[in-house]
């Protein structure tokens, strides 16, 4: 009797489709196949296997099965578990676990070798081609390099038939570790927490654990120790090596590579589709033991993963806000109970969600409480801004600067952290008071004077800056409100015109090649003073660095975001955690007009746990997470009247439960993108409640109309 293929397809859709097994296919569950769709085939994976038990339904059969790699069985769960977690459609996450099997294949590399031939006539050059080329197979170009001719002289012998071109297949991803390399030496402390990572390891089954230590304590080192126990314990283990940012991506893979011999499989979006493709591939047939990405890597078709580890675990660009919506940082967990894996979070400043679990016990709880050998905490002072604010259009404050300078004296380094691209964030009118924002949109224009450009940073819409206002028409009438990094630096170069200062933003650095540059400029002291966003302030080491300034510390604290307080001091810790890191003292100014604000009193102080117990008071009794549980529903269409009245449906159909609190609608803060109207729901809950299928419940009770998007986001982290 023939079978009934269910195929789950890459695509929002709300189920997997039957299809007919073609007698003597011999499909198994994980095989990619073409399945029809309409006249179309596409690529989709096989989900549940049955045998037809008669009907007079006719399915269409299975074109064919792929010759690739099948989604492990794992993997294949924990797709389908995201899928009703978040509340979406399975072909939504599935389309994520395909992404590097649907890049484009390598295209061969062309290479020359020598044929045994001599020259016809031998010179000096040609001599020097023929040397470098025994014994080796090289690209034409990397050929004539290691020679030190010219690309002529090698083309002359190929056409001479000294030398003869080759197609060879492109270098596969993932060189295998070397697992008797040693490792760093580690203090007392980062021995008996690497001692206890390993004991966990060792046990069977699932486990998870918090690597809770200072900035600059050594908790990368400690990791990878676990990780080659991991490794060496087991010859067919994995390792994935989460991180929030490309740029620390890279440094993070340089350490991996010393320790183990071999780069790490690398997996962001600054990655060619190509080397995605091979990265994919080598996981999937075991060939990659340890792979460094970003969130998405979490995707990827592991065979035996056996430990999973979350650098900065409370970053907030582990949430994926846009398409799939999802928390890395949480579905590691899954995963990691999946796969019978351990889980290993690790930060200086953890999310109170992960303090919450470990003071209860769920997760293992290990503090590193002192930085890595000589390095001393750096000392932090708060600037008040009402007292000694800066010079007019101007923004470092005098004690700052003075602390510049004595820096600069010194010839040691400084970092100032401003949080806000461009140089400044909002463009106004000073005729008719008219602010600068994108076609469509709430968003404010952010002027960017490296390109001379107007930038929606939310849309990506672009102008340049018009000479008139587009208003009422007044002649250089547009003025500049704040600051962002590039007025900072504008300012730094005017005070101090002798000191070499650059900027590190998402605007100046572009891929994870420019970062990894501008990080070692800073490592080996060529930069003087770095102008960063938050892509600096976490996770590098500048032995140089002595003196932090964080030009506006009250930045995040505006708005109405329930992590507000959280999230500053996360950032501020970990930013003023970049001075003083080796055998340099260190200090950090915080400039802020609230000095008195218990996230200011706690950074000066540097008691995290007093601002930790003091947070999470307020949360309990506010029932917020990690004491409750939130969801947000954002609905957007063109026309705002259909809007509201779609809204108005959806809150009549909300289910009643015990424990559910549902709040809204209301008009989202940017109310208006890209010409939709946007309106949002949040739903609090408590923690016994099965959120996601009250989301789910909800979602099926009502059919919107074709012009609105709905939208679930289960545990939001943008309130936006």
């Amino acid at each position: 009797m023939s079978r009934i293929a269910s195929v789950l397809l890459p695509m929002p859709l709300p189920e997997a489709f039957d299809y007919a097994e073609p007698e003597g296919m011999g499909l198994s569950v994980g095989d990619q196949v073409a399945a029809p769709l309409g006249p179309r085939l596409l690529r989709g994976v096989v989900v549940e296997l049955r045998e037809a038990a008669g009907g007079n339904r006719k399915l269409k059969a299975v074109d064919r099965r792929l010759d690739e790699p099948p989604l492990p069985p794992n993997t294949l769960q924990f797709v389908q578990w995201a899928a009703r977690y978040a509340v979406d459609a399975p072909g939504q996450s599935l389309a994520i676990a395909l992404r590097g099997a649907r890049a484009p294949k390598a295209k061969p590399v062309r290479v020359v070798r020598l044929t045994g031939v001599q020259p016809a006539r031998a010179t000096p050059a040609r001599t020097k081609v023929l040397e470098a080329a025994a014994g080796q197979t090289l690209s034409a170009a990397d050929l004539a390099r290691a020679a030190g001719v010219s690309s002529g002289v090698v083309k002359g012998l190929v056409d001479e038939g000294v030398l003869e071109v080759l197609e060879v297949a492109a270098e596969a991803a993932c060189d295998a570790p070397d697992l008797s390399l040693p490792g760093s030496e580690l203090n007392p402390s980062q021995a008996a927490a690497a001692g206890l990572l390993n004991e966990m390891v060792d046990e069977p089954g699932f486990n998870v654990a918090l690597l809770d230590g200072v900035t600059g304590s050594g908790k990368t080192e400690v990791y990878l120790e676990a990780a080659a126990h991991a490794l060496a314990r087991d010859p067919d283990a994995q390792v994935l090596i989460l991180l929030p940012e490309i740029a620390l991506t890279q440094a993070v893979i340089a350490r991996v590579t010393t320790r183990f011999g071999a780069q790490p499989g690398e997996w962001h979006s600054g990655v060619a589709p190509p080397a995605r493709r091979r990265v994919w591939e080598a996981v999937a047939a075991g060939r990659c033991r340890i792979v460094v990405g970003a969130r998405s890597a979490l995707f990827l078709p592991f065979t035996r993963l056996q430990l999973i580890i979350v650098d900065e675990e409370h970053d907030g660009s582990f949430k994926q806000e846009e398409g799939f919506i999802y928390h890395a940082r949480d579905l590691a967990v899954v995963r990691g109970k999946i796969e019978q894996a351990s889980v290993i979070l690790a930060s200086a400043t953890p999310s109170l969600e992960t303090l919450r679990n470990a003071e209860t016990g769920r997760y293992r709880w290990l503090r590193l409480s002192a930085r890595h050998g000589t390095a001393q905490l750096p000392e932090i002072q708060l600037v008040d801004l009402r007292a000694t604010p800066p010079e007019s259009q101007r923004w470092l404050s005098p004690p700052l600067i003075a602390a510049m300078h004595e820096t600069l004296a010194k010839g040691e380094q400084t970092l100032l952290f401003l949080n806000r691209r461009g140089y400044a964030p909002l463009v106004l009118c000073k005729a008719c008071g008219e602010r600068m924002t994108a076609p469509d949109t709430d968003s404010w224009l952010v002027e960017h004077r490296y390109s001379g450009r107007l930038v929606c940073h939310l849309t990506g819409f672009s102008m340049p800056k018009p000479e008139r206002c587009p208003h009422c028409g007044a002649a250089d009438s547009l003025v500049s409100i704040g600051p962002g990094v590039e007025r900072v630096e504008e300012e730094a170069r005017q005070l101090f015109p002798e000191a070499r200062v650059a900027v590190f933003s998402s605007d100046t650095v572009f891929d994870a090649r420019e970062a990894k540059r501008l990080v070692e400029s800073m490592a080996e002291g060529e930069i003087d003073i770095l102008v960063a966003t938050q892509a600096a302030a976490k996770g590098h080491n500048f032995p140089k660095l002595t003196l932090v300034g964080v030009v506006d510390a009250d930045l995040g604290l505006r708005g109405g975001d329930l992590r507000a307080a959280e999230r500053t001091f996360q950032l501020l810790a970990q930013a003023t955690g970049r001075a003083g890191r080796r055998d340099r003292p260190g200090k950090a100014l915080l400039q802020t007009y609230a000095p008195e604000h218990a996230v200011m009193q706690a950074l000066q102080a540097q008691d995290r746990d007093a601002f930790v117990a003091a947070e999470m008071e307020e949360r309990e009794l506010a029932k917020l997470p990690p004491f409750g549980r939130l969801a947000a529903v954002i609905a957007s269409g063109p026309d705002a009247a259909q809007l509201e009245a779609f809204m108005r449906e959806m809150a009549q159909a909300a289910p009643n439960a015990e424990g559910v609190e549902v709040y809204g609608p209301a008009d989202a803060p940017l109310s208006l993108v890209r010409g939709r109207r946007r309106k949002r729901f949040l739903v609090r809950a408590d923690r016994g409640v099965d959120l996601s299928a009250y989301m789910s419940a909800w979602r099926a009770r009502v059919k919107p109309p074709a012009a609105i998007r709905v939208a679930i986001d289960v545990d939001p982290y943008s309130f936006l």
